[in-house]
């Protein structure tokens, strides 16, 4: 049998379902697609890839040819858009099987579909490599997905599994052959950008595994981790496990398992419960994306509540440049312009800043996440904003922190504010008023 394996979210050897099942083949095509889409303002203004992901994904594939190499394979990089390149490749070398990760994102669903249109006499198959569990292991039909987080995680700790609980495979030591080594494109990709600010974030799995020892077993960082999570600033505050998991050279069962063995071998408490309990919440919103489809993005949410907000621009651009009338929110979201990573507490105080204080579309504010964040997910970057504007999993409603309330509690000194220039000259006021008179 020959395989094509379309890599996306699943940049890794350990743990993988879907490369053990093309390994079952005779010849082997590995292929991963850079989509220039990716680097375009899309209709809500922003890119769909950032300088910062852009670069730690570059770093991703260049981990995994790099570990692909002793099994004699190698990585084939397209420049190109998917639904063309795949099917031009799979033509090429006259495979039998398409073999990828399932993914949450509409436009992905739609490419999986317009190629097996193209491809009708070719094989399809989709696994689950980026969560804990499988459709099939979940303790309820997928249609039956509950409305809010809280029933979701009850059922779940009910069945006391953490995962499908499938046995992982820790990684593979042979591969079949390629079909030669056919060339690529890669060198039409964008050029990768230096950063202002340098953070530890390295891509790839090797990294991605050596940060879940530091942070468990070396620095023992999970065992206070609720007590640091909701710290600005603050490298082992929390896990900084996300880059790796949004892109899939970290498995998170395999997160999922050391946080057991930690349990196990040197402590139980609420603080690593607390790193499995944020787990799941990622989990929820991988099912939560794919039981609610293009509902995800609309503005008025899987609820269908109309919510006030609309696009002003002055304010947008106030928001995302740091320039508000709120000094905390200003130093977070400078923080992620210059490093492509903000804390879950910045994200929820700025995000609640853009729905209330600025009254704009909840929408634009994923939208620019998505452009910004290292760590992009689809499933938690737009689960989240409509859990926080009100029209998603949220059964209380709109959320609004008290951001005076907010800078106090969690930056008391004003260290974090001072350290990313939160404090602007000239703040963007709410209203703009034009100087001509109306009507013009």
């Amino acid at each position: 049998m020959k395989t094509l394996y379309w890599m996306t979210r699943d940049l890794r050897l350990h743990d993988n379902p879907a490369m053990l099942a093309a390994s079952q083949s005779d010849m082997l095509l590995l292929a991963y697609v850079v989509d220039p889409r990716w680097f375009r303002p899309g209709p809500l203004q922003c890119r769909a890839m950032g300088d910062h992901r852009w670069r730690f994904l570059w770093q991703s594939l260049m981990a995994l040819e790099k570990s692909l190499r002793p099994m004699g394979q190698r990585l084939h990089i397209a420049y190109g858009e998917p639904e063309t390149v795949i099917a031009d490749l799979a033509q090429q070398y006259s495979v039998d099987r398409v073999v990828r990760t399932r993914q949450p994102g509409t436009e992905e669903a739609g490419q999986w579909q317009t190629l097996q249109t193209r491809l009708p006499k070719v094989v399809f198959q989709q696994f689950e490599t980026h969560s804990l569990f499988t459709e099939g292991t979940l303790p309820m039909a997928l249609a039956d997905l509950p409305g809010t987080f809280s029933q979701f995680r009850k059922q779940v700790e009910k069945t006391g599994q953490r995962h499908s609980g499938a046995i992982r495979i820790r990684t593979l030591t042979a591969l079949p052959p390629p079909p030669g080594f056919p060339e690529d494109t890669r060198g039409l990709c964008p050029a990768i950008a230096d950063p202002r600010h340098p953070l530890q974030f390295r891509g790839g799995e090797d990294a991605g595994l050596a940060r879940l020892n530091e942070f468990l077993f070396e620095n023992h960082g999970i065992a206070d981790y609720k007590q640091t999570r909701n710290a600005l600033d603050t490298w082992d505050a929390s896990s900084k496990f996300s880059p790796w998991l949004a892109n899939g050279s970290l498995s998170v069962k395999e997160v999922a398992e050391t946080i057991d063995e930690y349990e196990r071998t040197e402590t139980s408490n609420e603080s690593t419960y607390w790193l499995w309990f944020e787990l799941l919440w990622r989990e929820y919103y991988y099912w939560y994306a794919l039981k609610h489809g293009a509902n995800l993005f609309r503005r008025d949410g899987v609820q269908g509540k109309r919510r006030n907000g609309t696009f002003y621009g002055h304010r947008f651009m106030a928001w995302t440049q740091g320039n508000t009338e709120y000094p905390l929110v200003n130093a977070a979201m400078n923080q992620l312009r210059e490093t492509g990573y903000m804390s879950n507490r910045g994200r929820q105080l700025v995000a609640s800043c853009f729905v209330n204080e600025l009254e704009l579309d909840w929408r634009y504010g994923a939208a620019w996440f998505q452009e910004q964040l290292i760590d992009y997910d689809v499933a938690s970057n737009w689960g989240n904003w409509q859990y926080l504007a009100g029209v998603g999993a949220d059964p209380r409603g709109l959320r609004q922190f008290n951001l005076k309330k907010q800078a106090e509690q969690y930056d008391p000194d004003g260290e974090f504010v001072a350290r990313w220039n939160g404090k602007s000259d000239q703040p963007v006021g709410l209203h703009l008023v034009d100087a001509a008179d109306w009507p013009v």
